[in-house]
């Protein structure tokens, strides 16, 4: 009897459905094909370890206060099954709703921000906002000196927001899908999409050629590579995003806080460490690791909100590679090739969509229509217009 949570078995010659990613969002996309549509002759293809890509990399938040109807629906529709997740996989996930506080530095912050609180209280999303001494009060130890460069002048905060932990969170998915039947097959990486009659039919591998009656991309920051080789031009750009943790610590840090303006965002994971995350590095990359120019500008932020973790040391930095659409909202839909979906754009928030986006794109997959909370998510709407602009509320720079 294997101790294996997931079967990664030698891969079939062909699937129903193929996906080609397998980070949280294909994990999840699987699992919801299996359970809720009945379609389980699946293979979720990846090139490395299974959620060893931006899965394994991402600062684990968890929020759904965006500013749009259309991110609130699907973000907030990812929150309530995160709720209800753990009881659902039968796995602990640590999830931890501990309340995420977005700063504002500037007039223009505040009054973004207020704004935001109004657009989330519309769409039945809980969010509060609070003048500095109630930020001090949620968490002790930030600064509101007003003398300080960036001074804390309020914050949007969502009490059901929090953290979980990533490895969890796949590992959870991937148990439950191979039990459904769902294959698993690790180091395995997409080498092209093969393409006839303007339908796709198989995926190229390092490990052979699969048929497939459908392809799901879901492969973040390598989206517009695999999608490329189908003749499919995705409005998307990879970036390096980078985080860091520090040593461990007692519980000092009650909270998640945000910050856009000075581009840190400081959490505290359930072992102890302080998880950081920081703005994208604006030059295009698929490099995973962090440029000292960014740590250098994310520590001194970080230590104007934070004077007590002045002592704290640096224990790690990595990177991922995030995909940033023009608006700063995903790309999740049809393609112009029949039988090929696609599942990107996501760029800093495709963590906290996991459960959400999972659902959603497979409905779109096994329907063939999208889910009404990602229709508004289509490739089509950059040549419509009808763009759902959140770089203001994706709160860190991109």
């Amino acid at each position: 009897m294997s101790d294996r949570l997931w079967n990664s078995p030698e891969p079939d010659a062909a699937y129903d459905v193929v996906i080609v990613g397998g980070g949280g969002h294909g994990i999840a996309t699987a699992y919801y094909l299996a359970k809720n549509h009945g379609v389980t002759n699946v293979a979720v293809l990846e090139k490395g370890w299974l959620a060893g890509g931006n899965m394994a990399r991402n600062t684990t938040i968890i929020r759904s206060n965006y500013l749009w109807d259309e991110s609130a629906g699907i973000y907030e529709h990812a929150l309530k099954l995160w709720e209800g997740l753990e009881d659902e996989l039968g796995y602990d996930l640590l999830f931890s709703q501990r309340g995420v506080l977005n700063l504002a530095h500037s007039l223009q912050d505040v009054r973004d921000g207020v704004r935001r609180v109004n657009a989330n209280r519309l769409n039945g999303v809980d969010a509060e906002w609070l003048d500095p001494e109630q930020v001090k009060e949620v968490c002790p130890i930030i600064s509101i000196d007003p003398g300080t460069r960036y001074p804390v002048l309020g914050a949007t905060y969502q009490p059901r927001g929090g953290i979980a932990k990533h490895d969890y969170v796949a590992w959870g998915y991937a148990r439950a899908a191979s039990a459904l039947g769902v294959h698993f097959v690790e180091h395995c990486e997409v080498t092209g999409l093969e393409v006839s009659g303007g339908r796709v039919r198989a995926v190229e591998t390092t490990r052979g050629r699969i048929a497939a009656g459908r392809v799901a991309l879901s492969a973040a920051g390598h989206s517009s590579v695999v999608a490329g080789t189908a003749g499919v031009r995705l409005p998307v750009q990879s970036h390096t995003l980078q985080a860091l943790v520090s040593e461990l610590l007692e519980p000092v840090h009650p909270t998640v806080v945000m910050s856009n303006a000075v581009h840190v965002y400081v959490s505290q994971a359930h072992k102890g460490e302080l998880v950081m995350g920081a703005g994208i590095d604006a030059a295009n990359s698929y490099r995973r690791r962090g440029a000292f120019h960014i740590i250098e500008r994310q520590m001194a932020a970080a230590l104007e909100l934070f004077p007590c973790f002045a002592r704290a040391h640096v224990l790690r930095t990595w990177g991922g590679v995030v995909d940033v659409s023009p608006d700063a909202s995903p790309i999740v839909g049809l393609t112009p090739v029949d039988g090929l979906y696609v599942n990107c754009g996501w760029g800093t928030g495709g963590f906290k969509a996991t459960p959400g986006v999972g659902w959603c794109y497979a409905h779109t997959i096994a329907t063939g229509e999208p889910h009404p909370l990602n229709a508004p998510f289509t490739l089509d709407r950059f040549t419509t217009g009808a763009l759902v602009d959140e770089h203001g509320a994706a709160a860190v720079a991109h």
